[in-house]
């Protein structure tokens, strides 16, 4: 029965200098022909020519989604020291302004700033996006409609954006105020069936807001072109290890909802302004805060309940063979996030560059490094490309 839950992962890199630590405009030299022959359609620019995306192909399991993400780490590592630069996996840069990034030149991002201006040019922001194949759209609504609820609490395993041109914004998760200026972003409303889904999306389309479903940024969302969800709340992880382990939570969540709807047991619905209070909690203080159980009306360290939501979930994870994976978030819920160890390397050492160093180190943390650039990494890899 879980063969079904299928992964797909797509993380956003930072490019710097190793020596100044600034963001370097320098995808398009990366993207070379070796670039492109090696991962195909897995690596591609985003709309800064600072950032670099790659793109697992669908995986079976969370293993299979470990080994691919980390290869593809460790490809794009190579790639990019060819260069003489690093890359980051942060949610924000701590100091690089986004008043000196280049602009990656395609007709879709050209027309994302006409519509967005400033706001479309600011968004130096680096996401975590997972897909969980969901094959009965209708399904994959009413499983969206309660995974909101646990979305705020993922979001705190995963803040690595403490810093925002040079400031030690307060937040944990800055990366996430900054997106909420992008319009169709959040929380998303819950919805009575996917045909009211559709009409919602088809309204957009026929009154010009839009022009597919892909300019919904929601959270959570179903994907447009694939039978899946997309879980997009997240600040990519430093570590490889954690962004296994978020995938393989977002993974069990769908499954155990799954589970609950095969009993025609249900959720309870909570409205998108409650939940939106608990993101912001997730937001302003990562791991360290209080969030609310609106079951009960009362106020719970963040750290119980996610260990509540990893109980909630463990009737589905041997199933799935990700106990080993979804047992790293205790490590994650007792050393803290990237978020935490940012500020921590910063008032130790008053030196912002030192985080930097720190953040390049902590990316390719149990990944293959120096990898041999010989052969195609996409012979060795799934077809399909989210």
């Amino acid at each position: 029965m879980f063969d079904q839950f299928t992964l797909g992962i797509e993380e956003e890199f930072q490019i710097v200098d190793p020596h100044t630590r600034e963001l370097r405009s320098h995808v398009s030299e990366i993207l070379t022909e070796t670039g492109k022959m090696l991962l195909g359609e897995q690596v591609k620019p985003e709309m800064i020519q600072s950032m670099i995306e790659v793109s697992t192909g669908i995986c079976k399991n969370v293993q299979e989604a470990r080994t691919d993400i980390a290869k593809l780490r460790g490809i794009v590592a190579t790639l990019v020291r060819k260069k003489g630069l690093e890359i980051v996996a942060a949610g924000t840069h701590p100091f690089s302004r986004w008043q000196d990034q280049k602009i990656f030149e395609n007709a879709r991002y050209e027309l994302i700033i006409e519509e967005n201006q400033m706001i479309a040019r600011s968004l130096l922001t680096f996401g975590l996006h997972v897909h969980i194949g969901v094959a009965d759209p209708e399904r994959a609504i009413q499983i969206m409609n309660a995974v909101r609820y646990s979305l705020p609490h993922v979001l705190a395993l995963s803040t690595s954006s403490p810093f925002w041109l040079g400031v030690h914004t307060g937040l944990k998760s800055y990366r996430s105020e900054v997106f909420t200026r992008f319009p169709r972003t959040g929380i998303p409303d819950h919805f009575d069936s996917y045909s009211s889904f559709q009409r919602y999306v088809e309204l957009l389309i026929e009154t010009r807001c839009i022009d597919n479903g892909r300019k919904i940024y929601w959270d959570v969302r179903p994907h447009p072109f694939f039978p899946t969800l997309e879980f997009r709340i997240c600040d990519i992880p430093t570590r490889v290890d954690d962004t296994i382990a978020i995938a393989a939570l977002f993974q069990a969540l769908v499954a155990k909802l799954d589970k609950l709807l095969e009993q025609n047991l249900t959720f309870r619905r909570h409205h998108k302004m409650l939940i939106e209070e608990n993101k912001w909690r997730a937001v302003r203080y990562g791991l360290d805060g209080n969030m609310i159980d609106f079951g009960k009306g009362k106020e719970a360290p963040v750290r119980d309940h996610i260990r509540e939501l990893l109980q909630f979930v463990d009737d589905v994870i041997d199933d799935l063979g990700s106990r080993k994976e979804i047992e790293h978030i205790y490590t994650i819920l007792e050393r803290g996030t990237s978020a935490d160890e940012q500020l921590q390397v910063w008032r130790e050492t008053g030196d912002i560059k030192a985080v930097v160093d720190r953040l390049i180190e902590r990316t390719v943390e149990n990944v293959p490094c120096d990898v041999s650039l010989s052969r195609s990494f996409a012979e060795t890899s799934s077809a399909v490309i989210f």
